[in-house]
């Protein structure tokens, strides 16, 4: 009988430690050649670059007359490269992890809740999601996947019926974003780690 409480007290106590306080997610690094590469794309779309000081060169400052000659209208991106720039650039790198497979973008979030909150106030909720992203039909196609929340899907009724809905399709008639978002799209492609965008002139 003690054998068996002491075994539910301990599986009930990890239980709560794992879903209730995750451990944070381990920032990604590049090296200095996958660094370097990623400061010519971000610098190619007028992002500042990895290494941006708080003050610019004299280059971006000299004047000089708009021009579209020559530019590339793609942008690419690995998922270590999303992983890095949310680590750097943002204070997501160890609460939020970017996964790129074929067609689908998935990622994991840990949000702290508020102390106030009710009975979990003060753990952290961990919400995985995925994204459908490809293009077929001269349009882009983006699919909510579905949510999880300490790995529990959410019904599709909380997510406002949109699982598995093409939100360009379904939304991109209208005036508003989806159909100026699908207009400036000329092709998006998502492979195992790797993710591209093409824009429309």
């Amino acid at each position: 009988m003690l054998l068996a409480v002491l075994l539910s007290v301990s599986v009930t106590l990890w239980v709560v430690q794992y879903f209730l306080s995750p451990k944070p997610f381990k920032p990604i690094k590049l090296d200095q050649q996958e660094e370097t590469m990623l400061e010519r794309k971000l610098q190619q779309i007028g992002l500042p670059d990895l290494l941006e000081t708080s003050q610019q060169s004299a280059e971006d400052l000299t004047p000089e007359p708009y021009s579209e000659a020559g530019v590339k209208r793609e942008v690419s991106f690995t998922e270590k490269e999303l992983n890095a720039l949310l680590a750097t650039k943002t204070e997501l790198g160890e609460k939020a992890v970017i996964d790129l497979a074929d067609n689908l973008a998935s990622a994991k979030i840990l949000l702290p809740l508020d102390p106030d909150f009710p009975f979990i106030g003060g753990k952290t909720l961990k919400v995985n999601t995925g994204l459908e992203l490809a293009y077929a039909n001269n349009r882009p196609i983006v699919r909510l996947k579905g949510v999880s929340v300490w790995g529990l899907p959410l019904p599709n009724a909380w997510l406002g019926n949109l699982k598995n809905v093409d939100l360009v399709n379904e939304f991109g008639n209208g005036e508003g974003f989806w159909k100026s978002f699908a207009a400036g799209i000329e092709d998006i492609h998502v492979e195992e780690g790797h993710l591209l965008i093409k824009l429309k002139e």
